[in-house]
């Protein structure tokens, strides 16, 4: 009996790496035709696919399963609902197909249809009883609908890709590019989940500012649930670093001023400040003009003033995003805003260092190393550490949160050393431009007869 996986098509709407439409049969699993030593389970998905009502209804017949699921959860409800086949919608369900059967992303074949505006199809599972599950934010009157909510018939996934991490794709809304934080249905049965939902809507509804991703809606009153930001397809720091290596200390200082920017706003909000608590390069992004902004706020805190916080349960390294977490927070400490200022620093040494912070190490080594208070060495030669930048990434680093300065005197500080690299860049052009000049002119004059004979007649005066 066949439990492979059934590719064909349209795939669920909540797959991640859902593609867009029907390909080549001979590109995948299933060759065109199928041959007969393919199980009669997988022939059901593929006639389902196909719209063959004859050929499923013999398969039935003969015993397969109606309600069968391939390794990711899909049955041929599933394909069919995908498809906009009504015809095989009709028989499945009448000989017994589960009209609400879940696959492992949580999707329904009613959810299926609506993402693919099968209009026939739904209308047939809703007359079997077929219902979307009620989001936790649901409403019942239509007035206290919030004022960002996006009606999802209007988000297009077409031609979607993931994007920075896996939660992430791109959609199409109102002829626009955006970007788009897909929850998964079982978000409504977790309160931790739920909730972390809604702070993270809380947070991006209160921030404006050029250096911080815009917030643009979301889908709360149906499942599944959805944040919709802005979309900026340069990509994040992450990628660009590894692409471009080390950076100019004039273009790093001035992504560091972006970023430190862009946190500071978010430490300056009253009556509450908001840590992120998740800085590092794959949670800034670059927009079209080149400039950074800060993104994803799943883990961000809200922050009473002269207040500190601390994580529900002890974190554990699972990523590369744990190199850049300051130790307080590894050691379940209370903290403040000053843990994002470490993880500042260790993004302005990468930029200009060209690696990661403790590349060598393994990432779950790096939180044992900044415990002992050990820190990335500096490789750059001294000169790209000039003007104070050096000193600046030191203190930002500090091992008492007290002793890291704010990320207004940051941007001062960065200010500052702005100014220097400038400066410095500027006298070092203009002397190099001056003999240009002066070459360029004795060529025109030495190339020129009557300038020479006008010379000399002129030095007989």
């Amino acid at each position: 009996m066949s439990t492979g996986r059934f590719k064909l098509g349209k795939q669920s709407s909540l797959a991640p790496d859902r593609d867009g439409g029907g390909r080549d049969p001979s590109e995948i699993d299933l060759p065109a035709g199928v041959p007969e030593e393919i199980g009669g389970n997988i022939r059901l998905m593929y006639l389902a696919n196909e719209g063959d009502v004859e050929g499923i209804r013999e398969l039935l017949e003969s015993g397969v399963d109606v309600n069968f699921r391939d390794i990711d959860g899909r049955t041929a409800l599933h394909v069919a609902a995908c498809q906009g086949r009504p015809d095989v919608v009709e028989i499945l369900l009448a000989k017994g197909a589960n009209v609400d059967i879940e696959d492992q992303w949580g999707s329904t074949p009613l959810a299926d249809a609506i993402h693919y505006k099968n209009h026939e199809v739904i209308k047939l599972l809703e007359k079997y009883g077929a219902k979307l599950k009620i989001a936790p934010m649901h409403v019942n009157n239509a007035r206290e609908i919030p004022e960002y909510e996006i009606n999802p018939s209007e988000l297009d996934f077409s031609n979607s890709v993931q994007i920075t991490k896996g939660t992430f794709r791109v959609a199409t809304w109102r002829g626009s590019e955006v970007a788009v934080k897909t929850f998964g249905d079982n978000v409504i049965t977790d309160e931790d989940k739920v909730r972390a939902f809604r702070d993270e809507l809380a947070l991006l509804q209160r921030i404006r500012h050029p250096n911080v991703v815009q917030f643009l809606g979301a889908v709360t009153q149906s499942s599944p649930m959805m944040i919709v930001t802005e979309y900026l397809p340069k990509g994040d720091l992450r990628a660009f670093l590894k692409q471009k290596g080390a950076l100019h200390p004039s273009k790093a200082v001035r992504f560091a001023l972006d970023i430190a920017r862009g946190m500071n706003y978010l430490h300056d909000r009253k009556p509450e400040a908001i840590i992120h608590r998740d800085l590092e390069p794959s949670n800034i992004l670059r927009d079209d003009s080149g400039h950074l902004k800060v993104a994803d706020f799943d883990v961000s805190k809200l922050l009473k003033v002269t207040k500190r916080v601390r994580e529900d349960r002890p974190l554990t390294c699972q990523d590369t995003a744990c190199r850049y977490v300051a130790p307080e927070v590894f050691r379940n400490e209370e903290y403040d805003t000053k843990v994002d200022v470490f993880s500042f620093s260790l993004i302005l040494q990468e930029m200009i260092e060209g690696c990661p912070p403790f590349s060598t190490k393994l990432d779950s080594d790096v939180p044992k190393a900044f415990a002992s208070k050990e820190r990335p060495p500096f490789r750059a030669p001294l000169k790209f550490y000039s003007h104070g930048l050096k000193e600046l990434i030191e203190q930002c680093w500090s091992e008492n949160p007290a002793d890291r300065p704010t990320f207004r005197e940051i941007i001062d500080r960065l200010t500052y050393i702005q100014n220097h690299i400038a400066h410095k860049r500027r006298w070092k052009v203009r002397p190099l431009r001056c003999f240009q000049n002066l070459e360029a002119i004795w060529k025109r004059d030495n190339s020129n007869p009557s300038s020479r004979s006008s010379r000399s007649t002129n030095s007989n005066f």
